[in-house]
């Protein structure tokens, strides 16, 4: 049909600019492929950040809009080393993303790095998980309950295992602690860089709970190497019988999320063309099995709205943090 087309406005003596407009409407633009995608996962290998990385890595494949993508783990302070190293290193790269979440924002509060969040450039939230606390196979911890009965009887003896110090994990455990009577600061807390490393931890019996995002911890969960008491989500999720925290009386609710920042110092059309790139791996069969697999809830957003909810977020974790006493 377009091949036709200039013969026929030839012949009807369109102008050449109505021929453009009307050209337009039978050619769609496809999303341009981005060359050679790097992906920066500020954790190491087995942890949530990269799950959510590799899955969009491949989804972004599968959709035609990345011809290839590399990544590269650096982990260490809750990611705020990778991003110290994606800002100083990928400026101006319309290829280069990094993955980051509520965890990075926790760490930015209490690390202080030299370089912000705000130094990169926000592209898309992408789906937000629950997190679930466990023990090994063999504990004597049968339910939530006995555990928050011995954290009140000897906080000290209760080992915590979970992410980098001012993760998610630490925030929830200092507010499961306060609910119950115990002072946030006598919880006996060790952080992980990675979720492999803290799977490993909590697997072989050297904590005494772990907390971490539910797909990271879904397979020992399912072959039964832990046993899970508790989730942080305000419901119980489809097709998961882990009660919530809120069963337990303790009315603590706390969501994770994941996203995608692309490096500093990009042009608006480098943005546009990401955003559009990720918006359309998400729409890929690949990403949609791998939000169903992992328990994450979608919630896509992108631009301003975006950038508006990480804002909020800082603002709220960092009250959370305060009123545990993880920053001052």
């Amino acid at each position: 049909m377009t091949a036709m087309l200039p013969r026929l406005l030839r012949a009807w003596r369109v102008p050449a600019c109505a021929f453009s407009l009307i050209l337009s409407a039978f050619v769609s633009t496809p999303v341009a492929a981005l060359e050679h995608v790097y992906m920066m996962v500020g954790t190491n290998p087995g942890g949530g950040y990269e799950q959510a990385g590799r899955a969009l890595g491949q989804a972004m494949i599968d959709a035609g809009v990345a011809r290839s993508v590399q990544y590269e783990n650096k982990a260490g302070a809750g990611g705020t080393i990778a991003l110290a190293q994606f800002v100083g290193r990928q400026r101006g790269n319309g290829n280069a993303l990094i993955v980051t979440g509520a965890v990075m924002i926790g760490a930015i509060l209490q690390n202080k790095p030299p370089v912000a969040l705000t130094e990169a450039t926000p592209i898309a939230r992408l789906f937000h998980e629950s997190n679930v606390f466990v023990v090994p196979a063999a504990s004597p911890l049968k339910t939530m309950k006995d555990l928050l009965d011995l954290l009140k009887r000897d906080p000290a003896s209760v080992t915590w295992g979970g992410g980098s110090r001012g993760s998610i994990d630490q925030i929830s455990i200092g507010h499961i602690a306060r609910a119950v009577g115990v002072d946030p600061a006598k919880i006996n807390y060790v952080p992980f860089q990675g979720g492999g490393e803290a799977s490993a931890a909590i697997v072989g019996g050297h904590v005494t709970v772990g907390a971490s995002g539910w797909a990271e911890l879904a397979p020992f969960i399912k072959s039964g190497k832990v046993r899970a008491l508790a989730i942080t989500a305000s419901e119980r999720l489809p097709g998961n019988a882990t009660p919530t925290l809120k069963e337990f009386g303790i009315d603590v609710v706390f969501e994770n999320w994941r996203g995608i920042y692309a490096a500093p110092g990009i042009t608006d059309a480098q943005r546009k063309a990401i955003t559009r790139a990720v918006v359309a791996a998400t729409k890929q069969k690949s990403w949609k099995d791998a939000v169903g697999n992992s328990s994450w809830t979608p919630s896509l957003l992108t631009g301003e709205e975006f950038e508006k909810f990480v804002a909020a977020e800082t603002v709220r974790i960092e009250a959370s943090m305060r009123s545990v006493g993880l920053v001052k």
